[in-house]
């Protein structure tokens, strides 16, 4: 999509509304209300700095400043730029190509489910994204820049705007979970150590493992341990989250707490989100947009509603499968 033209009329600040801030505020109250009162403070403020952040940044790249390049075609509709896309995207391991000229893209503050069966590139393109692999051809833009062929050093300042909540929690298994969410915290090296403490500790209170601070994550629960690897996200206050099957082998209770938690934090801290997950009541519950993979392309990719709508025989089979598995 090419840049718009500058309009004077629309770069002048504008006043806050206040219905906006009422429902932030309420958001805001909404999700800390497990949050002691005495780290209650301390996690508003850290989360309203994010959320002020994201919103800046999402900000930026609806007013066209940054240099977007062409993605796919159904793009052509949106006002501003993609946070992350994938424009005609190749990987192949040997004889064995995972993507084939792949298309999606994601818009700033808004919610991606990656959908198909098991082997068909899904957390493969999590790890893409990441750069913990390498596409074999194609573009791939995170918050207006092109990643590809990004240096080890470039990659490290993606990684502080976009993290991952990996299935494993992929936590230190040496220190506790309270360490283990405070580590990101010492790592801006503009914090008191007391701050690092209400902050992680009220963190861990709001994902729902109040208590737990001193336990190793061997002591912990599979959902509780992706729990506590969505607060270690959040402690560095990114720009956007990607999570890899985040209801895979957790029961239904947890899975039902990680969707209300995973979509009141897309709402507050206007977080820009890939969820890849093989449980269609989860993506109904959180997608703005889904992508469909299946034999290494993009077969589907719009909002469920298109989805439900299409008579693509392999998505209606994959739809009719999914009510057999998981009947209302």
């Amino acid at each position: 999509m090419p840049p718009q033209d500058p309009d004077p009329e629309n770069d002048r600040p504008r006043a806050a509304d206040p219905a906006d801030s009422l429902k932030e505020e309420a958001a805001s109250q909404e999700l800390t209300a497990d949050v002691s009162a005495e780290s209650q403070e301390s996690v508003q403020d850290f989360l309203g700095e994010a959320a002020q952040q994201n919103e800046a940044a999402n900000a930026e790249l609806s007013s066209g400043e940054s240099n977007p390049s062409p993605g796919p075609a159904s793009q052509s509709d949106t006002a501003s730029e993609p946070y992350i896309a994938f424009v005609h995207v190749y990987k192949s391991f040997g004889s064995l190509d995972v993507l084939n000229d792949v298309n999606f893209f994601v818009m700033p503050g808004e919610t991606l489910c990656i959908l198909g069966r098991s082997g068909v590139g899904k957390s493969v393109s999590l790890q893409i994204l990441m750069g913990f692999l390498r596409a074999d051809k194609g573009e791939i833009r995170v918050a207006g820049e092109n990643i590809c062929g990004f240096r080890e050093d470039q990659l490290q300042a993606i990684r502080r705007k976009v993290t991952m909540v990996f299935q494993n929690g992929a936590l230190f298994d040496s220190i506790t979970i309270g360490e283990n969410v405070a580590f990101p915290l010492r790592e801006r090296g503009d914090l008191a150590e007391d701050q690092i403490q209400q902050v992680s500790k009220g963190l861990l209170e709001m994902v729902g493992v109040a208590g737990m601070d001193d336990l190793l994550p061997s002591d912990l629960s599979t959902g509780m341990k992706r729990s506590v690897a969505i607060a270690r996200a959040l402690a560095s206050q990114p720009e956007a989250i990607l999570y890899d099957e985040p209801t895979t082998m957790v029961d239904p209770l947890m899975g039902h707490l990680l969707g209300d938690l995973i979509s009141k934090l897309k709402k507050q801290l206007h977080l820009t989100s890939i969820v890849v997950t093989h449980d269609m009541r989860f993506a109904r519950k959180l997608a703005d947009r889904v992508v469909f993979l299946h034999q290494g392309e993009a077969r589907f990719f719009g909002t469920m509603e298109e989805m439900d709508a299409s008579d693509d025989p392999v998505i209606r089979e994959f739809l009719s499968l999914d009510e057999l598995v998981l009947p209302v």
